[in-house]
């Protein structure tokens, strides 16, 4: 009888930790979620680990939930990083071919990705993922797939993911001492695309943009393949903080404020409608209204969408993505975002949600789950699921972040690539 399959994502946010535990069925192939669970998160700052050992307690907590919902335990993980440390850049390799017959072997294809990670970076930082965009075979551009193929010179055009090295090794040490080995490190805006984008949108060209608390971070797609990442150090978390100072009161009440009573459109509230915040906390006495509340929202987002069309501009993309916009994450939750994201960049938007994963927890219907069901469809698909939750020894991610140069991380991803 063969054995199932369990795989574990971990999402650690700056505002929630969130984990769930999927099942592969070994007969059908269906993965299905069999627990979630969502914690507060202490520790983190922007995305990335400021104190690691509230870190690990959220984390080890986020963990037992999982465990407690599934009893299947916990051994490893997908884990998404993220922070504004983290960059992406063009590349180029190219190599000979070395069969005789010029025919296009896995190794070669492995060799010509090698060589398009041969760039120059600093000490402090490190590779996290190589996305081959297209290859090009003696002068012929355009391909896909080269395997089997026949030539002289294999060329490829690659995106390089870094991040900084200190900051990967925190979160690494921060998951080890919570008791969990990490199956691969996954950038959180591209772990989001695996749950939320179709093969259509990207093929047709779409941008995934991740409205988080302590960061905003966007994956573009083009014909299929990553184009550009990028991550803003600007959240959710920094329209609370506002409307705090602009209403002089709690950080508390200010996110009850936001979440009962925030708006993306000043037109859309009434100038006459009041908040009572003795409502909210008997210790606030204001009455203030609602349109001023709105309108310190509206700034705070029209800085976000601005750094936003920055990143397309950059690529020559902005307004000229047919897919549009897809927004996840709990920002994308707030009223009226749809429509003043459609306003300034000027490209169709929706909310994006979970999809190609069956489960029967409603919570994971929500696009702020969208990172950590994009992590295991990540594990599904590049790394394999760990029989009955037990999981292999360390991981060629975990190997890459301590510094060792060699290339498994590439051919598990190559993998997938080639039939």
């Amino acid at each position: 009888m063969a054995k199932e399959h369990y795989i574990v994502g971990l999402d650690i946010g700056t505002q929630n930790i969130r984990a769930i535990q999927a099942k592969l069925a070994a007969d059908t192939g269906i993965l299905s979620v069999i627990g979630a669970s969502e914690v507060p998160a202490q520790g983190l700052r922007r995305g990335v680990i400021a104190d690691i050992e509230e870190a690990v307690s959220c984390i080890s907590v986020a963990l037992e939930k999982v465990e407690r919902m599934t009893g299947v335990p916990v051994t490893s993980a997908c884990v998404s990083i993220g922070g504004n440390h983290v960059s992406s850049q063009q590349s180029h390799g190219v190599i000979a071919v070395s069969r005789a017959d010029g025919e296009i072997s896995e190794s070669d294809v492995v060799r010509v990705v090698d060589a398009s990670q041969a760039i120059s970076i600093p000490q402090n930082r490190e590779v996290l993922h190589v996305f081959p965009k297209t290859f090009i075979l003696d002068g012929q551009s355009g391909i896909k797939d080269p395997l089997g193929m026949s030539g002289i010179r294999l060329e490829v055009d690659s995106i390089i993911v870094q991040a900084g090295l200190p900051y990967v090794r925190n979160l690494s040490r921060a998951i080890l001492q919570a008791g969990l080995e990490i199956d691969d490190l996954v950038l959180a805006p591209c772990a989001a695309a695996e749950a939320v984008l179709s093969k259509r949108q990207k093929e047709l060209g779409v941008v995934l943009v991740d409205l988080g608390a302590g960061t905003t971070s966007l994956a573009v797609y083009e014909e299929g393949d990553l184009l550009h990442t990028a991550v803003i150090p600007i959240g959710s978390s920094h329209i609370t903080n506002d409307i705090a100072i602009g209403l002089r009161c709690s950080i508390e009440t200010a996110e009850k404020v936001k979440l009962l009573f925030g708006h993306a459109d000043p037109k859309a509230v009434g100038k006459d409608e009041d908040i009572d915040l003795s409502k909210l906390d008997p210790s606030e006495e204001e009455l203030t209204s609602r349109a001023y509340v709105v309108e310190i929202i509206e700034a705070r987002l029209e800085e976000i969408f601005e750094y936003i069309n920055k990143e397309l501009k950059k690529i020559n993309r902005d307004g000229k993505l047919p897919a549009g916009i897809v927004l996840t994450g709990g920002g994308s939750k707030l009223p009226g975002v749809v429509e003043f994201a459609k306003k300034h960049l000027r490209l169709p938007v929706v909310v994006g949600r979970p999809q190609n994963v069956n489960t029967v927890i409603d919570r994971v219907d929500d696009p702020s789950f969208a990172t950590v069901v994009g992590l295991v469809l990540w594990g599904e698909k590049y790394s394999g699921g760990s029989s009955g939750g037990a999981a292999s020894s360390f991981s060629s991610t975990f190997k890459q972040v301590l510094g060792n140069p060699k290339m498994q991380k590439v051919k598990k991803w190559l993998k997938s690539f080639l039939p």
